[in-house]
């Protein structure tokens, strides 16, 4: 009954929403407890909950033989002495995670199309298939093509194509007379996501952005301006705009659709009780068996948002196991950043992200 009266309030929250400082707190007090239930992850076979085991046959590909690894996710070319992070296997507690088979899934998916929609995480999850693949055939014919907002690597011999579309809000962010402006309900950029056979959504970083890295001037509901907006309230709608178009535009016979859980971020020890660290020099995943840290709140606004969806969109909920992964990001090895506790090496995290894709697209 607790449960329902917080969600209750949540909702009241999110739709009579107001900007200021003490409301923000009143929704942080709420989500912090909040047990959300999570989405089915496979039926009986949860492959979300498990444990991080050291195997000796990992990593799934060498970065320095992949072709399609973007510069800054590769760790070991900017000189990370240690390789530890890339020889961890995700253990489900209920269940086996099937291991990856490119020859299958380039057979079962010949002459498809899929692709990654979202920010640099889904530049991240879209090298590590792209790697994956062409590991099991390191001779076969692609063909790569970088572009804004579009990326690809066909894979000839099959006629798969993997897509990128670099859109970090999912929701449109146009320039206008008064400057930048996000709109939160509108996604004119959606016409390219048809005719896809697999989508994989992905969003939520860049929502938190202030200052000189907040890529906006303004957010824009109707005609409506807004300077600012409580950034779950902002996220809440902007994903609301994102559901509307799945259930307008996906045809579920033809087109399979997946949501990316939260990727967490590891700049604050505190979030696994070591205060005093980041993830800086970092050399295995937590073990424990809860996060310290807890359920993301924005987990809860994705949660919120899909569970009201008409159309069927599968959750990779890879937040939890994610969070452990305080081990596996490129520190101070990208050549872009002085520190990234955002970003996954490659191999890494999301090669795990892209198992459990393979899993539940039937293996």
């Amino acid at each position: 009954m607790g449960f329902l009266l917080e969600a209750l309030f949540l909702s009241l929250f999110l739709f009579s929403h107001q900007t200021r400082a003490e409301d923000l707190n009143s929704f942080n007090n709420i989500t912090t407890n909040l047990n959300a239930r999570k989405l089915a992850g496979s039926g009986r076979c949860n492959w979300f909950r498990g444990k991080w085991v050291y195997d000796a046959s990992y990593p799934l590909y060498n970065p320095y033989t992949c072709p399609f690894i973007d510069p800054q996710f590769n760790c070991q070319k900017h000189g990370r002495p240690d390789k530890n992070y890339q020889q961890y296997r995700w253990q489900p507690f209920s269940c086996p995670l099937p291991r990856f088979n490119a020859v299958n899934f380039l057979q079962k998916w010949r002459g498809k199309k899929i692709m990654f929609v979202g920010d640099s995480l889904s530049l991240n999850q879209f090298n590590s298939l792209a790697c994956m693949i062409h590991s099991w055939i390191p001779n076969s014919r692609t063909t790569s093509v970088k572009g804004t907002p579009i990326s690809s690597v066909t894979f000839e011999n099959y006629g798969l194509t993997l897509f990128l579309y670099r859109t970090p809000y999912l929701v449109d962010l146009d320039r206008e007379n008064v400057g930048r402006v996000l709109k939160l309900d509108v996604i004119k950029s959606g016409d390219a996501w048809r005719g896809m056979d697999v989508l994989v959504f992905n969003t939520w970083h860049w929502w938190t952005h202030t200052g000189s890295a907040q890529p906006w001037d303004y957010l824009q509901e109707r005609s409506k301006l807004y300077k600012d907006m409580n950034r779950y309230v902002a996220f809440y709608k902007g994903l609301t705009t994102w559901a509307r178009w799945v259930n307008l535009n996906v045809n579920p016979s033809q087109t399979k659709v997946f949501f990316l859980g939260i990727s967490p971020v590891h700049y604050q020890g505190r979030d696994w009780n070591e205060p005093t660290k980041s993830c800086m020099n970092e050399k295995e995943p937590f073990f424990g068996l809860k996060y310290p840290a807890g359920t993301p709140m924005a987990w809860v606004v994705v949660n919120k948002v899909l569970s009201r969806l008409r159309k069927p969109v599968y959750f990779l909920d890879v937040t939890t196991l994610s969070q452990y992964r305080k081990d596996a990001h490129p520190e101070g090895y990208s050549g872009v950043m002085g520190t990234d506790c955002s970003h996954w090496c490659l191999p890494g995290l999301p090669d795990t992200w892209n198992q459990i894709l393979y899993a539940a697209l039937g293996g």
